[in-house]
């Protein structure tokens, strides 16, 4: 997992400035735990739970708009699992389209696919039906390997 480096925090924030936004300290703090967290998937829960820690002052409401926020300006996407939370990560600019994800029914973990497997679908699909594909997002529902070792 690349941790985002100093320019992107840096670009995040002229994004923030372009859109009338400013980098406060709470939201500074929420995108620091989000960044720390990559490839956790957490709840806007999880997330006050860990900002607390470090912002103790700041409320749920302020967290919940700074992920409404982040969102918005693309620097986390949601992530909607059939267990009705909601989980954000980061998006990297780097990556075309989102990533896949591999999510136990049983335990609840969730593992990302690394790679775009599907881009030959991608090209059926778009052939098949005439239809341009500009991003996806695929989820897996099973059990992983602890949980199949405990069967």
């Amino acid at each position: 997992m690349s941790m985002m480096s100093q320019e992107d925090i840096e670009k995040l924030k002229s994004n923030l400035k372009d859109k009338g936004y400013k980098l406060t300290p709470q939201r500074r703090a929420v995108l620091d735990i989000i960044i720390k967290s990559e490839g956790k998937h957490l709840t806007v829960e999880e997330l006050y739970d860990l900002v607390k820690v470090e912002c103790p002052e700041i409320g749920l409401a302020t967290v919940y708009r700074t992920i409404q926020l982040l969102e918005e300006i693309g620097v986390v996407s949601k992530l909607e699992l059939n267990d009705g939370c909601s989980r954000y990560e980061l998006v990297h600019g780097s990556e075309i389209h989102q990533h896949h994800h591999l999510i136990c029914t049983n335990c609840g973990k969730v593992m990302e696919v690394q790679g775009d497997l599907l881009e030959s679908l991608e090209e059926k699909v778009e052939k098949q039906y005439d239809f341009l594909v500009k991003n996806h997002s695929v989820k897996f529902y099973g059990l992983c390997s602890d949980c199949r070792k405990k069967l």
